[in-house]
């Protein structure tokens, strides 16, 4: 479904992605796990066309990122949930929603909204709520509902679980895997490297803008590396 390859990404003299190459393939849940400042942001904002690459490419089902626009990009089929959730806080629970379906007929929404609401029927008790009266995990629903409205093929989550008590991490990560079971394949950057490893098909391991290790999820947490550099403390 998605194929990087050789990626070179600068902000300005910073040299931040070097040469990653890696693929995510339809129906998987991809994980890239790694410290603060390793890329794996970078990456996602590279797929989503807010960055671009210096070398290499991007294709997604077979057609070139390198020169979409960013919004083409979300009408091709990919969902980008970006750090810190950014949802629009004066608006409603519902508004928000409609605002993720931008990319789609009128007559649709109505049909997307009551499946967002079946997913996650707390979103649907809350509604009319303005968002950003919301919990922070129930922002973090709203956030992925958002982004399921576009009907994406491809949906990436940038640190999920970042600012939640570990029970909306997990509350969080059974959402993922809600989405996953409804025919979505994710691309998964996060920190929180056990409970990434724990439902990931596959996942690579970044350090200073490279991919120094990959393997399944039960490969990588039962690997003594990243054990010592991520699961320990």
């Amino acid at each position: 479904m998605l194929n990087i390859h050789d990626i070179n990404v600068y902000y300005g003299p910073i040299h931040a992605i070097k040469g990653v190459s890696f693929d995510v393939n339809e129906g998987e849940i991809v994980s890239l796990i790694g410290a603060n400042g390793a890329g794996k942001s970078t990456i996602l904002k590279t797929i989503s066309g807010l960055l671009r690459t210096k070398t290499g490419g991007i294709d997604f089902l077979g057609q070139s990122l390198n020169a979409t626009a960013p919004h083409k990009i979300v009408h091709m089929g990919v969902a980008h949930i970006p750090e810190g959730r950014r949802i629009f806080q004066r608006m409603s629970v519902e508004e928000n929603l409609q605002m993720g379906a931008f990319t789609q007929p009128n007559s649709s929404i109505a049909a997307s909204l009551e499946h967002v609401y079946e997913l996650f029927p707390r979103l649907k008790e809350r509604r009319r709520q303005i968002a950003g009266t919301l919990s922070g995990g129930e922002q973090q629903m709203l956030a992925m509902s958002r982004g399921l409205m576009s009907k994406p093929k491809l949906m990436m989550l940038d640190e999920p679980s970042m600012g939640l008590a570990p029970i909306l991490v997990q509350q969080v990560f059974n959402i993922i895997k809600t989405l996953h079971d409804a025919g979505t394949t994710i691309l998964l950057v996060e920190q929180n490297a056990h409970m990434a490893l724990s439902i990931a098909d596959r996942a690579y391991v970044m350090e200073t803008g490279k991919i120094i290790l990959t393997g399944t999820g039960e490969e990588l947490a039962n690997s003594d590396e990243v054990r010592k550099a991520y699961l320990v403390g």
